[in-house]
């Protein structure tokens, strides 16, 4: 399971999230996503732990905490849903 960290500063590195997550556990992987169009960050990220517990007691102590001048928003990430109603430009 992965939680999705949200309300990030734009500033924020995978690194600066690492050393954040690391203190509840083992951290197996970061992700921060980026606009496709500008490759700017989208002030949102992803953390996985390595196991249920550690993620757990991160959701708890993070959630609500005040991080880079902004207050995080941390919880189980959900499956990505598919969209299939995409439309494109120039069909």
């Amino acid at each position: 399971m992965s939680i999705y960290v949200g309300n990030l500063s734009y500033d924020v590195t995978e690194e600066d999230l690492t050393s954040v997550f690391a203190e509840y556990g083992a951290v197996k992987r970061v992700q921060l996503p980026t606009d496709r169009e500008t490759g700017r960050k989208r002030g949102f990220g992803f953390v996985e732990l390595g196991a249920e517990s550690e993620e757990d007691a991160a959701i708890e102590a993070l959630n609500g905490a005040e991080w880079m001048g902004r207050d995080l928003r941390v919880n189980k990430a959900r499956p990505r849903e598919q969209n299939n109603n995409r439309s494109f430009a120039g069909r």
